[in-house]
């Protein structure tokens, strides 16, 4: 292809796309720039593997440390395992990417977008998701497209599109918006609880922006004389298909009425109607087309199965108004919740139960150096103090499988959960507290991610984290039947599986704190949309009632296990006396009292021990190493060492003064030894200082009160 080189203005801003130029033989590429900030998006399609049943699409964000100008650090200084972002980015790209390829398409695919630049006003992922429409595109691959993505922020009372980070951490809201032509395709939302309609005028400001860059794709495409690929579907014998559905189609009405079954219950009754219908097929003559194509194709029976209680359950649904377990469409299923579940060397749990839906989170509080460094991500944020972690173990869905580390799945709900909650968090200076909430999901019957929301928030409070308003959530969906369209409340997992949505929607009773939707359809309208969320703050607040049944307010005393801070601010011209040559200084004070010192560049001191009295002790000690003196103070200290013209003494920690033999009394002093001994303690008073620094004291001139007053000063610290 030749080189191709476009600017799309789009609200203020420039946007630069590249063909041709780069990766020449991916099957499709764009490097997509705004500013100095530049990806490189390809796609790529291979032939079908034989006995895939799925659509093998992988996308993978790539961070390179270069686009910012930075080494990485290491021992081998090259990027290792992606981090969280690049992670969490790559999963941005695939949910409004996937639905878009046809339900048919079992070739490899594979898009991946590696940024080549980036500054600090234009954050990459927005672009790397419209990138890889435009790549999808030049690789002619079956696309029911394009796509394409913004970001929405919130500063003051307008909306705008693509924020900078600085207006992205200023604002409150962060939202991206991915549509098609044919209406939105996902949503991903942090919010600082705003109100519904705030959040679906955003939505609709952020999806207009969005057939801009359709509009701009659809330029492109014709400009350059491609051909929007439009492959014809596979024919597919429908003899075995006929074949089940005959057998199959009353037993599983059944099954999906019994609304007393759970869900094992209902696997169960299920999987028999199959293993009934294969045995049917096994009695059929060797030669029978039907016998042979469930032989050729050993996933057919379970993918026709699958597809048949799909289209039963979702008729059922839209003519009926009734789900698999009686709910009405708009009910939540049984409601519990349990706090102090654990003993106090865990600072704080929290378990939720919504239906078959079980998630235990536990709440540990550290100090400062316990913050996550991201100093290997081009993110600007260089730590993290809110950790939100979340383990899906196969015990959960009563499976069995090896454990490994955790997958995008889990990286994904432990970050939606972690944003539903921040806006709730109090301040750094007013709770300096690093947090680390870990959600084990003990059970999933759908809607896992929500229902960490819930335990963590559950949790949060057990743990005495004074955090503003308690945060719940539920996830949405969605059954289409051509025109009829019906929003269902806590989806469980038959629902999520077999709907065409899932919505999550997290808050408080102010407002939403976050968002996700993922379709499986090719775009939802703004009308639907707004159903969903509306809908979703009533089983919100339902569940909200429960949990504030369960612990109504965060509670008032910490466990006696975790760490006791105390926050004080010295100068930062102090902070290496603090620390002292090779950390010699800092070394001794956490020695003498047991307390953890964390001193950041602004000269904020963060003590941590497990005995109060112990933190206030290294507190005394710092800000008396770095109290401002004044002639006249009086203080009570400890002689050091004698010279013959006087005495040292350590009047403050750290600080010593000398006292002339003239000082030592009130009358002619022979020698120092005959008025002090090393060791003694003694009451002084600080003279002067002198041009160097150095601390002339006296023994003169004190007041009884003022004496008494330094004695008791020293036996509090």
């Amino acid at each position: 292809m030749e080189e191709f080189d476009k600017s799309i203005s789009f609200d203020g801003r420039d946007i630069r796309l590249k063909v041709g130029l780069l990766a020449p033989q991916a099957g499709g590429s764009v490097m997509i720039q705004s500013g100095d900030t530049a990806v490189l998006v390809t796609a790529t399609r291979s032939q079908a593997r034989e006995g895939i049943d799925f659509l093998p699409l992988t996308v993978d964000y790539e961070e390179r440390l270069y686009a910012a100008g930075r080494i990485p650090g290491g021992i081998l200084r090259r990027e290792g395992r992606p981090p969280e972002r690049a992670i969490l980015t790559s999963r941005l790209i695939d949910r409004p990417l996937r639905p878009l390829f046809p339900s048919w398409l079992r070739d490899d695919l594979q898009v991946i977008a590696i940024t080549l630049s980036v500054d600090e006003q234009v954050p990459p992922d927005v672009l790397a998701v419209t990138g890889a429409s435009i790549a999808t595109l030049m690789a002619k691959i079956p696309f029911n497209g394009p796509m394409a993505a913004v970001r929405v922020g919130l500063v003051g009372d307008d909306f705008i599109i693509n924020p900078t980070h600085a207006e992205i951490h200023a604002g409150d809201l962060d939202l991206v918006v991915a549509g098609s032509p044919h209406g939105v395709i996902m949503v991903e939302a942090g919010a600082n609880q705003l109100p519904e309609q705030d959040i679906i005028e955003a939505i609709e400001f952020g999806y207009e922006a969005v057939q801009d860059l359709i509009q701009a794709q659809q330029d492109l495409v014709a400009e350059l004389g491609i051909e929007v690929v439009s492959e014809e579907p596979p024919e597919v014998d429908t003899t075995l298909e006929n074949f089940i559905g005959d057998r199959a189609t009353d037993g599983i009405k059944k099954v999906l009425s019994q609304f007393d079954f759970g869900k094992n219950e209902r696997d169960e009754a299920l999987d028999g109607i199959k293993d009934e219908i294969s045995a049917a097929i096994e009695e059929l003559p060797e030669e029978d087309p039907i016998r042979v194509a469930a032989t050729e194709n050993t996933k057919a029976l379970g993918n026709t199965f699958k597809a048949i209680t799909k289209k039963l359950m979702r008729r059922q649904i839209v003519e009926d108004g009734v789900r698999v377990d009686g709910r009405k469409l708009d009910e939540v299923r049984p409601v519990s919740c349990q706090v102090d579940l654990l003993p106090k060397r865990v600072h704080g749990s929290g378990l939720f139960n919504r239906g078959l839906t079980q998630v235990l989170s536990i709440c540990t509080l550290g100090t400062p150096g316990d913050a996550q460094n991201l100093s290997d991500d081009l993110q600007q944020d260089q730590q993290k103090h809110y950790l939100h972690h979340y383990n899906f173990p196969p015990f959960s869905v009563g499976e069995t499988k090896p454990l490994r580390a955790p997958g995008r799945r889990e990286i994904g709900h432990g970050a939606l959960a972690e944003r539903a909650l921040l806006s709730v968090l109090p301040a750094k200076n007013e709770f300096p507290y690093v947090i680390r909430v870990v959600s084990e999901v003990l059970s999933s019957n759908g809607s896992t991610s929500m229902g960490s929301v819930c335990a963590s928030t559950l949790a949060l409070m057990d743990a005495g984290v004074p955090i503003n308003k308690p945060v719940s959530g539920a996830a949405m969906g969605l059954i289409k039947e051509e025109e009829e369209v019906r929003v269902l409340t806590d989806i469980q997992g038959i629902e999520d599986f077999l709907g065409d949505m899932d919505f999550k929607v997290a808050g408080t009773d102010t407002g939403i704190t976050a968002l996700q939707m993922d379709m499986k359809i090719s775009g939802l309208s703004l009308e639907t949309i707004a159903q969903a969320i509306h809908q979703a703050k009533n089983a919100r607040l339902h569940i909200l009632e429960k949990m504030i049944a369960c612990i109504e307010q965060p509670r008032q005393e910490m466990s006696p296990f975790a760490p006791r801070l105390l926050t004080i601010k010295i100068e930062p011209d102090m902070i290496g006396l603090v620390i002292g040559p090779g950390g010699k200084t800092i070394k001794g004070i956490t020695e003498e009292t047991g307390a953890t010192i964390d001193i950041e560049d602004d000269g904020t001191v963060t003590i941590a021990a497990l005995d109060e009295n112990k933190a206030k002790k290294a507190g005394f000690i710092i800000l008396s190493m770095t109290r401002k003196l004044n002639e006249g103070d009086v203080y009570a200290g400890r002689v050091t060492r004698i010279i013959p013209i006087g005495a040292f003494v350590e009047f403050l920690p750290g600080k010593e003064g000398m006292i002339h033999i003239s000082q030592l009394a009130d009358y002619r002093v022979g020698k120092v030894e005959d008025e002090v001994a090393v060791s003694d303690e003694v009451i002084v008073k600080v003279r002067e200082i002198d041009s160097k620094g150095r601390v002339n004291l006296t023994r003169l001139g004190i007041h009884p009160d003022e004496a008494a007053a330094a004695r008791q000063l020293a036996a509090n610290s």
